[in-house]
């Protein structure tokens, strides 16, 4: 990493007077401790604007599950392929998804192939193409978390209140706090307090974690995005780490309200119901899922279509699963900067906008290389 981003980062007064105090509070641990990052925007900011580096040798950023398009299983992947290369239909996805490897291919080489493959920036372009589309099938691959799983929810509603039939949507979303008690289950993590993502809390609320609190013992802070934030949220955790305290802290005061986003969750709740989800790393976690419910079915890719992707498989010697869930960082990959680059990924965590490969290959490559 060039100096020049840490020295920049350094500069500011008021980033000088938090490192200062996060150095103080560092200094009153007992031990060093391990801090978890969920959140792929925050892992980007931490490479950015070398966080990492100028950490006190005691404290020990990991990245965790973070990034939807990276937590999305291969199976997941391939199924919607599969469901691309059809007659007849129309896939629409977000730009992350067109260059993720799948098992056989990617959307890209199944674009190269014959499918009908749309990037869209929101689902109103997909609602949009199935207007103007009546006589093909358009299919949105509806991965995230609990961000952005409500616009989907309201496209599904939209379509269904419309009679857009044509519309539908293969639900792969996540919800976070799950995906936290199974890493809390990871005896081999040892997680110490997680950093937590400021836009899913945006819409859980700050108490979605109360479980993380009060079943580990796991501090918990709801951090913002910039480098202030970051510094101050460590600080805070700091803080209950050096007296021993566990609670839910919010330092992303101005994007989250106590109660979260109500509105939001109604309308995802009122067109899916939680399923048992499969994450790259982690598995099979139970409810961690979200599936369309019986009433908007006419809108489930995954019962209007039936394909075969049982073959699907994790790229050999690739070691996403283990960097998701913090138990290997992106340097310990043998593939990690010489056979997978963003140019030739081989695993999503290098494709994504927030994926840790990608934050470090682009930011720390000095650092791990």
């Amino acid at each position: 990493m060039p100096l020049s981003f840490l020295d920049d980062f350094r500069r500011g007064d008021h980033v000088r007077a938090l490192m200062n105090r996060l150095e103080k509070s560092a200094a009153a641990l007992e031990r060093p401790v391990r801090i978890m990052e969920v959140c792929g925007t925050h892992t980007m900011a931490i490479s950015r604007h070398g966080i990492r580096q100028a950490l006190p040798p005691n404290l020990k950023l990991i990245s965790g599950p973070g990034c939807p398009v990276c937590v999305t299983a291969n199976s997941d992947i391939d199924t919607f392929i599969e469901m691309a290369l059809l007659p007849g239909v129309i896939a629409t996805t977000f730009g992350d998804m067109l260059r993720v490897p799948g098992t056989r291919m990617g959307l890209a080489e199944a674009r190269g192939r014959g499918a009908r493959v749309q990037i869209v920036y929101s689902t109103l372009d997909a609602l949009r193409l199935a207007r103007e589309n009546p006589e093909s099938k358009i299919i949105f691959f509806g991965i995230g978390f609990e961000t952005t799983a409500p616009t989907i929810a309201a496209a599904i509603a939209e379509a269904s209140s419309s009679g857009l039939d044509n519309f539908l949507v293969l639900s792969a979303h996540k919800t976070v706090p799950r995906a936290l008690t199974a890493l809390c289950s990871t005896p081999e993590l040892a997680v110490d307090a997680f950093l937590c993502p400021g836009h899913v809390t945006a819409m859980i609320g700050p108490h979605a974690y109360d479980a993380v609190v009060a079943d580990y013992g796991l501090p918990c802070v709801i951090a913002g995005f910039e480098p202030a934030d970051i510094l101050q949220s460590l600080i805070m955790l700091c803080g209950q780490l050096a007296v021993g305290r566990a609670e839910v802290a919010l330092q992303y005061t101005r994007g989250v309200r106590p109660d979260g986003n109500p509105t939001a969750m109604a309308l995802l709740h009122q067109v899916f119901s939680p399923c048992d989800a499969e994450w790259r790393g982690l598995g099979v976690i139970p409810g961690s899922g979200l599936a369309i419910r019986d009433e908007f079915a006419a809108h489930d890719a995954a019962r209007h279509f039936q394909v075969d992707a049982g073959y699907s498989h994790e790229p050999r010697g690739c070691l996403c699963g283990a960097i998701l869930t913090g138990l290997k960082t992106p340097g310990e990959c043998g593939l990690f900067g010489k056979a997978c680059t963003p140019d030739h990924p081989v695993g999503p965590c290098m494709v994504s906008s927030e994926g840790t490969c990608a934050a470090y290959y682009l930011y720390e490559t000095n650092d791990v290389l």
